[in-house]
Order: structure tokens, then sequence, then C-alpha cells
């Protein structure tokens, strides 16, 4: 395959939820996160990401924070059968669309154990149309690895690459956006601060 945009990538709602939930969190900071998942074993062209892990909004190029973060998500979700499948991150400034050297470092950390892992970059125009209600499409850009191991963005239109598993995720998601949902986010950042805080998030949908 002439690198990974053959694929799909199908998320879910509380991945895809949590994730932008952690950004809102962190208005004025770049943040980032891992999808959790596997391949799809009725269809070996879609990638399911069932589930989502916010790791930091300071130093995000720190390696060795990450390096544990890693190690401690993938220990955690083997008996599930999932592994990391793609890195998510956001971007500091609102009009930025653009995939920071952060962003591929880490991406391309991660695709050394999930060689078909995306980046899935938020975008803050789709985000802002959400909340007006224009735009029911995912408020995130997908970025894989071409034939020459540079990355790349697909774009969500027309032949859509990133799917969300349930068509109302985004009316879900702008109920959680009025009701300011995003204050109970946990990330890794919070955890290595305060080992009580939990990074898996378990009451965040209660």
């Amino acid at each position: 395959m002439g690198g990974n945009g053959e694929l799909k990538y199908e998320i879910s709602q509380n991945a895809y939820i949590k994730l932008v939930l952690h950004t809102l969190r962190h208005k004025t900071a770049a943040v980032n996160g891992v999808l959790v998942g596997r391949i799809s074993s009725k269809d070996e062209g879609v990638v399911e990401i069932s589930d989502s892990v916010p790791l930091f909004h300071s130093n995000l190029a720190l390696l060795p924070p990450l390096e544990i973060s890693l190690v401690m998500i993938e220990e955690h979700y083997v008996a599930q059968g999932l592994s990391i499948v793609g890195y998510f991150h956001a971007n500091e400034r609102f009009e930025d669309v653009e995939l920071s050297g952060v962003a591929k470092n880490i991406g391309d950390h991660i695709s050394r154990y999930f060689p078909q892992a995306p980046i899935l970059l938020l975008d803050n125009k789709k985000l802002e149309a959400l909340s007006k209600g224009k735009d029911r499409s995912p408020v995130m850009q997908l970025c894989v690895k071409d034939a020459s191991k540079n990355w790349r963005v697909v774009g969500t239109d027309g032949g859509s690459k990133i799917l969300l598993k349930e068509p109302s995720a985004n009316v879900v998601l702008s109920d959680y956006i009025s009701s300011e949902k995003w204050k109970d986010v946990t990330d890794f950042d919070d955890h290595l601060d305060d080992v009580t805080k939990d990074w898996l998030n378990p009451g965040l949908f209660n």
C-alpha cells in the first residue's frame, strides 16, 4: 500500500468527545492524546478507535513523561486486546492547522509500534461551527504517512477516511460543551502531579 491513506478510521463517540473536551479544558495551550483500538475483525481496511487517553497540556515534547505514559497505557489496555493505534494533537493557536514538529515526532514514535497510526489534528474552525449547529462532520483533520513516510492531511470531505461510529456524536459533544463537561477531564499531566487523579477518566460519561 502507498502509505496508509487507503485505511479508514472509525472513532467511538466517547473516544472522540474525550479528546475534544481535553482541548477545551486547556484552551490556551497545545494538548495531545493517544488513540486506543485495533484493526477491525470484520474489515482489515478499518482501524477501530474505541478509546482515547488525554496526555499532556504542558511540555509536550518531553520524552520521559511520554514514554512513561505510553507504557502505562499499553499495560492497561492489552488485557482488552487493544493497543495504541494513533495520536491526537491540538495546536496552541486557534488558526493554526499545520502539523507541528512535535506532533510529527510523536506520531513517528507511535507509528514504530503501529505502522498504520494516524495523527488526528483538531480543526478549531470546525469546532466553532459545531457550536453553531452548522457542521456535523468530525472536528479533526486526518493526517497519515504517505509512501515517502511524510505526514500529509487526508481531509474529511468526499470519501471520508475518519468516521464517527455514532452519527449523533457531535450533538452529544455540543451538549457536553454547553454544560462545561470539559472541566471534569483528567490527563496524564494531572496524574503525574497527583496520582489520585485517574487518567482513565472512569466517571466522565456517567
